[in-house]
């Protein structure tokens, strides 16, 4: 591949660096010598004009959001009979919706936490934008049970409100516990989030010229200095975060998946849900970060700091998952043939040849068939094909919530309760609205906060080295790396 010919070219040239040398693995950034060049490369995106693509997402994702406010105040003012539920198929694409965003926040943690445990320094390119797209869609996930309730100013009964109404909530129901697990999540990945941002805002409020830029950073900076007993606590803080934030990503959809599995319905009661819904997470997860990241490394000019060496692994994950989810659609048969339990056996064939058989086979040609595609490298590094798949994932994902949900409602015990699902303009508004809501808040991210964790990157470089004749901690050879004399100055 061609190498970027001067400064203003660096960033936006592809650079193949997924094939090791004989002396190491290959460098995560690319072209680079300096600290003080990650820092420019990093803050120029947010003190920068944006491009045009920026401001044509931006208006297109703002209008879906305004989308979305209509329907949800159309269907408060009116009442869930706007969408297209019936008896007995009292969920559709509201808790399909809720349950494909909260998968999708499970790849930011998981590569903040879990990876950061696992000392892989291949993530510091990807898990700042990753965790904000954890946060964002959590925040879509938690609108749908919000507004599914149907009448939204009696919300308050939801709380234990004792002596005067003598309502208290069932802590035997999963809906409760899907309460503590995501507002749970929520809370811990935003608070990972931003401890892990401060360094960052710090080096953003430093290098600000405006005065509203330098007073709106550096209070969110909280004071940050960069002294060493800063970088202690900051390091100290981080890890047990990460520590704690690691069952989150196992636990957060188990619970999810008991809404299901914990009940009587055929094609819901199996105990392999929470496995099944933890690797489909993170298999969704990994996709989105994979369609993020894209477009942005090559609109922002990041394709140094966000190498093919990432996008690599990360399909290499999304090829993984996909098999494990593959195998868990091929157990759901098999437990329903050797349960013997008539009704499990219908509801698997149902799926399958029934009258929701176009959903099953959308579900089953995009997350099991397309991630096969990983095996091969020339398509693991091939940057439009692999954006293309990621968003064959993240549409299967969804119908396989889908399916999972009303093909279960439509066609339960007795036929002559059956009826079928047919959404209405109002269900699928607020589903593209939803799309809008996280495009909205991830494009105001990418314009004003780092998209990448710039300390953590540069821990990654052979400068950060002391010992320039032995390999850094990625394995790229450092011999002969430029010496850093004042890295505080070259930090800002």
């Amino acid at each position: 591949m061609s190498q970027p010919k001067s400064q203003s070219m660096k960033g936006f040239v592809e650079t193949d660096n997924t094939a090791s040398p004989l002396d190491g693995r290959a460098p995560l950034v690319l072209n680079m010598k300096t600290f003080g060049e990650v820092t420019h490369q990093v803050c120029r995106v947010a003190e920068n004009k944006p491009p045009l693509a920026w401001y044509v997402a931006f208006v297109v994702s703002l209008s879906m959001l305004s989308f979305l406010g209509f329907c949800v105040t159309y269907l408060i003012f009116t009442g869930v009979g706007v969408w297209g539920l019936n008896n007995p198929v009292m969920w559709a694409y509201d808790i399909t919706n809720f349950v494909f965003w909260v998968g999708i926040g499970h790849a930011g943690t998981l590569i903040s936490a879990i990876l950061f445990l696992f000392r892989q320094k291949w993530r510091t390119g990807i898990n700042r934008f990753a965790e904000a797209m954890t946060i964002f869609a959590v925040i879509c996930a938690g609108l749908f049970p919000g507004i599914h309730i149907g009448r939204v100013w009696l919300a308050y009964w939801l709380f234990p409100i004792p002596n005067s109404m003598e309502m208290w909530p069932q802590f035997r129901s999963p809906l409760l516990w899907d309460v503590f697990a995501v507002g749970t999540y929520f809370t811990v990945s935003l608070v990972f989030w931003y401890i892990g941002m401060i360094p960052d805002l710090a080096t953003l409020r430093d290098r600000a010229k405006g005065k509203f830029q330098q007073f709106a950073y550096g209070l969110a900076a909280i004071g940050w200095r960069g002294s060493m007993r800063h970088w202690h606590r900051y390091e100290i803080a981080y890890l047990l975060l990460a520590a704690l934030a690691t069952p989150l990503v196992l636990s957060v959809h188990s619970v999810v998946s008991f809404d299901f599995a914990v009940s009587q319905v055929p094609g819901w009661h199996t105990t392999i849900f929470p496995p099944y819904f933890v690797a489909g997470a993170i298999f969704s997860g990994f996709a989105m970060v994979v369609s993020l990241a894209v477009p942005a490394r090559e609109l922002f000019g990041l394709k140094d700091l966000i190498t093919l060496r990432h996008l690599d692994n990360m399909n290499k994950i999304i090829l993984v998952t996909g098999c494990m989810v593959g195998y868990a659609y091929s157990m759901e048969f098999f437990i329903a043939w050797y349960s013997g339990a008539l009704y499990e056996k219908f509801a698997f064939i149902n799926r399958a040849f029934g009258q929701y058989w176009w959903a099953y086979w959308i579900m089953v040609s995009c997350n099991v068939i397309t991630p096969q595609l990983f095996w091969f490298k020339a398509i693991r590094i091939n940057v439009p094909l692999m954006f293309v798949l990621s968003l064959f994932v993240n549409v299967g994902m969804w119908f396989e919530r889908f399916v999972i949900i009303v093909t279960s409602l439509a066609n339960d015990f007795l036929p002559s309760s059956w009826d079928q699902f047919v959404p209405t303009w109002v269900d699928i508004g607020t589903m593209v609205g939803a799309f809008g809501l996280f495009g909205t808040c991830f494009l105001l991210f990418c314009r004003y906060l780092p998209m990448i964790a710039i300390a953590e990157v540069k821990a990654c470089m052979p400068a950060a080295n002391p010992h320039p004749h032995h390999d850094d901690a990625h394995g790229a050879a450092v011999s002969g790396a430029p010496a850093l004399h004042d890295p505080g100055v070259e930090n800002r």
